[in-house]
């Protein structure tokens, strides 16, 4: 039997099974537990959700009088969608179960290569689940977003790195996890909070979704898709927006990521060609993150832009992304991503395999080989911060036929 309580009268020994409001109201990424932990409770009376949903049959109950009683059932009517934050008011800041201890690059690279094997895996599976029409649920995308965030708070540029290395038969996964840390990182660099910063990833991971609905033979074709094939493929926002829409859980932002995020500043996307303001703040941050992870990626039809080049590129691109939100996307990633090739002023080549926050033109590089005697050297860390050295441009890999610049910054010292 199901009760609903004020959240004021949740004791320790309570079957929690869902709280009022949407998932940005409450600290927790789950949802149906027992209350065991103090800080837990303590957590949940603070969080602002008015009212909470426990199973009497599995935990603790209160007084008759204290609850309203319903017949037992699966679970409470699903609350409305939250509306779409605006970025000049924020969503209040959860209370935070603990805060997250950064990691070096090296200390966090095992721990996201093995996470990125997982969400590969659980993001697959849910899009099987909506390539046979059926609804993806939000339980199953929630600890794939706080594992994701948990990496990116601890190191972002571990997780993002690696998932740049996706093969060509699974882009649309690794793209939709790539996507996720990405929305997450740069949703911290613009000063959300927590839960914000969880939202714009769920919207990250799904904003792709629509591409299970699109037929395989155009969605994996390797050449140049013609004309009624690309109206096709640009169907994507729109299919994925109404197939999430359907399942009545999915919260306004997550549904806007979904539809708008390939719209840009001077109203020449698609699918609504929206202007400037027009578009949200969550599918302007969405635009940035997909684009760089597509040009970044091995694709059938193209090989993959360096990062650096990328982001070189990117910034050319009059009209096409908000130039705040790039900006931030630039410090959140760096002007030197790791992986990029540099050549450093003391005439040595190196690879970037971490960011110094604040500094983003003295990264910490792999030295590995030496311009004045054209040889390789021994391979070691410099951390440019900390030295009389400095970038004095990036390189590309091929004209100096290094093929294993990935292998260099992916595998552990």
């Amino acid at each position: 039997m199901l009760k609903k309580i004020p959240t004021s009268q949740a004791e320790l020994g309570m079957y929690l099974q869902s709280m009022e409001g949407s998932w940005l109201s409450h600290p927790f990424w789950k949802t149906k537990f027992l209350l065991r932990d103090p800080a837990d409770l303590d957590a949940l009376v603070r969080s602002g959700v008015p009212f909470i949903w426990i199973d009497v049959v599995k935990g603790k109950d209160v007084p008759a009088s204290a609850a309203e009683i319903l017949p037992r059932v699966e679970a409470p009517p699903a609350p409305p969608p939250a509306p779409s934050p605006p970025a000049a008011a924020p969503a209040p800041t959860p209370v935070a179960a603990a805060p997250v201890k950064p990691q070096s690059f090296e200390e966090e690279l095992e721990r996201a290569a093995e996470l990125m094997q997982n969400s590969k895996r659980q993001v697959a599976s849910m899009f099987e689940e909506a390539r046979l029409g059926r609804t993806i649920k939000e339980e199953d995308c929630l600890p794939v977003v706080e594992d994701i965030a948990g990496s990116v708070w601890r190191n972002p540029s571990a997780l993002i790195s690696l998932a740049r290395l996706k093969q060509r038969d699974d882009y649309t996964y690794m793209h939709s996890v790539a996507v996720c840390a990405m929305m997450v990182s740069l949703g911290k660099q613009l000063g959300l909070s927590e839960a914000e910063q969880r939202q714009a990833g769920l919207a990250g991971l799904l904003h792709d979704v629509g591409k299970m609905l699109v037929p395989l033979e155009i969605l994996n074709k390797p050449g140049s898709l013609t004309d009624p094939e690309f109206a096709v493929m640009r169907s994507h926002p729109a299919r994925g927006y109404e197939a999430l829409r359907a399942s009545g859980v999915f919260a306004e932002p997550v549904l806007d990521v979904c539809l708008h995020h390939h719209e840009k500043i001077d109203g020449t996307g698609y699918p609504h060609r929206l202007k400037a303001d027009q578009i949200s703040l969550f599918s302007r941050m969405g635009s940035v993150c997909d684009v760089y992870d597509a040009v970044t990626s091995n694709r059938p039809y193209k090989n993959a832009w360096d990062p650096a080049g990328s982001i070189a590129r990117m910034a050319q691109w009059q009209g096409h992304f908000d130039p705040k939100i790039f900006q931030a996307f630039v410090v959140s990633i760096g002007i030197y991503p790791v992986g990029t090739l540099v050549r450093l002023e003391s005439g040595r080549m190196a690879v970037v395999i971490d960011q110094n926050p604040g500094r983003l033109t003295t990264p910490k590089v792999r030295v590995f080989f030496s311009t004045k005697s054209n040889m390789p050297i021994d391979v070691h860390d410099v951390d440019l911060a900390q030295t009389g050295d400095k970038v004095v441009g990036r390189e590309d890999p091929a004209t100096w036929g290094f093929t294993h610049i990935n292998e260099l910054w992916s595998q552990p010292r």
